[in-house]
């Protein structure tokens, strides 16, 4: 197959994955694959499970136990100890979650690269031009947590998690397809925005993961509620929380984005790069006195 034939099978394939997974009703979708995921009958959770790895590449080697109650229960599987060692070099800011590198860099005043030509501002994103004005001129990583990687996620360094912004939403695919010809789309979709003060330095970044089609629920350990389509409020929520590097903060339903933001001052590790594979505790992003 030569390059022009290659490359109209690939944009085909792109058009029907978008067809697929967006011209459909996702809310009524998401809320019904929420229900069957949880169901813990033991045929029901047997035959989903198979089905799920007939379509992806999930590896279960590393999970803590070896039988789920139910297809939600493998999704939101811990690891086992050491599964991912987390780098402490000082200054440097981890991966929160197993991912791939989406759209990364230097943030253009308030404007970041969604894909391709398609742009977001940070007040849309975080709905707080205070907050937004903090990361202008800063740094932004893109993180794709595909269906069959680990779904929890951690804290990328020491600090005190201060407040959670929660914004009700849409539920479109966040794969490349759909980044590609959906405006705006993670400011649509239902989000939360994260603010922590890191430990020692004092920088406040803010970590915002978006909820997808069949991912419209967020745990996270420091709330006692469940964020998802039905939550109806407060959207506006103060917490006092301590986490160290590493520790999980907390896990999505099968998989999602993070959106992870950063003042000026910090960079991309050099390691990081668009379209790379990255684990949970590996190097993402490095303030000015980074060593690396």
């Amino acid at each position: 197959m030569n390059m022009v034939a290659r490359l109209k099978s690939c944009l085909s394939r792109d058009a029907l994955s978008f067809v697929l997974t967006n011209r459909i009703p996702r809310a009524a979708l998401t809320r019904f694959a929420g229900w069957f995921s949880q169901i813990e009958q033991p045929l029901v959770r047997d035959l989903s499970i198979a089905l799920w790895r007939m379509f992806s590449t999930i590896d279960l080697a590393e999970a803590k136990k070896t039988r789920f109650r139910s297809l939600h229960d493998c999704f939101i599987r811990e690891l086992k100890d050491g599964a991912r060692p987390v780098d402490m070099t000082p200054g440097v800011l981890v991966s929160p979650c197993d991912a791939i590198v989406g759209a990364c860099g230097r943030i253009d005043g308030d404007t970041l690269l969604q894909a391709k030509s398609m742009r977001y501002t940070l007040p849309e994103l975080i709905g707080d031009g205070a907050l937004a004005a903090h990361y202008r001129d800063g740094c932004y990583v893109t993180l794709r947590i595909t269906a069959s990687m680990y779904h929890r996620f951690h804290a990328p360094h020491d600090c005190r998690i201060e407040h959670v912004t929660y914004f009700p939403g849409d539920t479109w695919n966040v794969n490349p397809p759909a980044l590609a010809r959906v405006d705006r789309l993670f400011c649509r979709n239902e989000r939360a925005a994260i603010t922590a003060t890191l430990a020692g330095s004092g920088a406040r970044i803010t970590l915002v993961p978006v909820a997808a089609i069949l991912v419209a629920s967020l745990r996270l350990h420091f709330l006692d509620l469940l964020l998802h389509a039905g939550y109806r409020g407060p959207h506006e929520l103060a917490c006092d929380t301590v986490l160290h590097k590493g520790e999980e903060m907390g896990w999505f339903q099968h998989g999602s984005t993070i959106v992870v933001l950063a003042p000026r001052g910090f960079s991309l590790h050099p390691s990081t790069a668009c379209g790379q594979r990255i684990r949970a505790g590996e190097a993402l992003l490095c303030d000015s006195g980074c060593p690396h």
